[in-house]
């Protein structure tokens, strides 16, 4: 073979493997729900040749097993301060005027988690700098452990609804709003409490006289906190555990009338 002819072969073997490459990714992204939009900067080289370069995964987009083992799943956890793109997506939603911290107070954080599928996924949060090394440590010590989180996302993709949130069983922090039924600024304002696979494992009050109100409104099935379902939270699971050994308090066991099985704080 001339050596005109194998560059033409070997070019043509490049452009088949960009074109798998991205139409496998764009089926996976779409079969999970969540954001679909990888950045395509795969280039493939010759066959039996290692990839040049990898994709730029976005939050929320499933990445396979194959690239978390090639780039390393440590790639995929960071903490930075926040970027211009991210506080343009938070100003007026999660970021509100008054809010109690400083943009530069806060931390935007990037890791790994699986599904109860146990499909991998890239999830972000914003939590207060003061505990992002914390919670990286957490959310790296549950994706090591396959421990099922749905979905992981900002709240500002939800217009910073913390109902339209919960009901999506979606984790996240960050956001400037009082407590629950009361006029007291939530520590999530701070940024300084995290909220879990929220649908399964709901924020209960029950008042003086009896009535329960429970929040996310179609969490009434996981109010039986004994029956078995996926993604709840117990006292003694994993998730509890690794938060209480990193000075974090949980909402399940307060002793008041108040149950919020979802939510950490500190």
């Amino acid at each position: 073979m001339n050596s005109r002819l194998l560059k033409n072969t070997e070019a043509a073997l490049l452009c088949t493997a960009v074109i798998c490459l991205n139409s496998c990714f764009n089926k996976n992204a779409k079969s999970s729900g969540n954001q679909t939009n990888i950045v395509k900067e795969t280039t493939i080289g010759p066959a039996g040749q290692e990839p040049l370069s990898a994709p730029r995964f976005q939050p929320g987009n499933q990445v396979p097993d194959v690239w978390v083992e090639k780039l390393g799943a440590s790639s995929f956890f960071s903490a930075s301060p926040i970027s211009d793109d991210i506080f343009a997506l938070m100003d007026g939603n999660s970021f509100k005027e008054g809010c109690p911290v400083t943009r530069e107070e806060l931390r935007y954080l990037t890791a790994l988690h699986k599904d109860g599928q146990g499909r991998t996924f890239l999830g972000e949060m914003v939590v207060n700098a003061s505990i992002a090394q914390d919670v990286l440590e957490i959310l790296r010590s549950l994706y090591d452990a396959s421990y099922p989180i749905e979905k992981m996302r900002l709240i500002d993709h939800y217009g910073a609804d913390d109902q339209a949130s919960m009901e999506d069983n979606n984790s996240s922090a960050f956001n400037f709003r009082p407590r629950a039924h009361q006029t007291a600024i939530s520590k999530h304002a701070l940024g300084l409490a995290i909220d879990i696979n929220p649908l399964y494992n709901p924020y209960v009050l029950t008042t003086e006289n009896g009535y329960r109100i429970v929040e996310p409104a179609s969490a009434g099935a996981y109010l039986d906190r004994s029956a078995d379902f996926p993604y709840k939270i117990e006292r003694d699971d994993l998730c509890c555990t690794l938060f209480r050994e990193h000075g974090f308090y949980w909402g399940g066991g307060w002793a008041s009338r108040t149950k919020d099985f979802q939510h950490f704080e500190r």
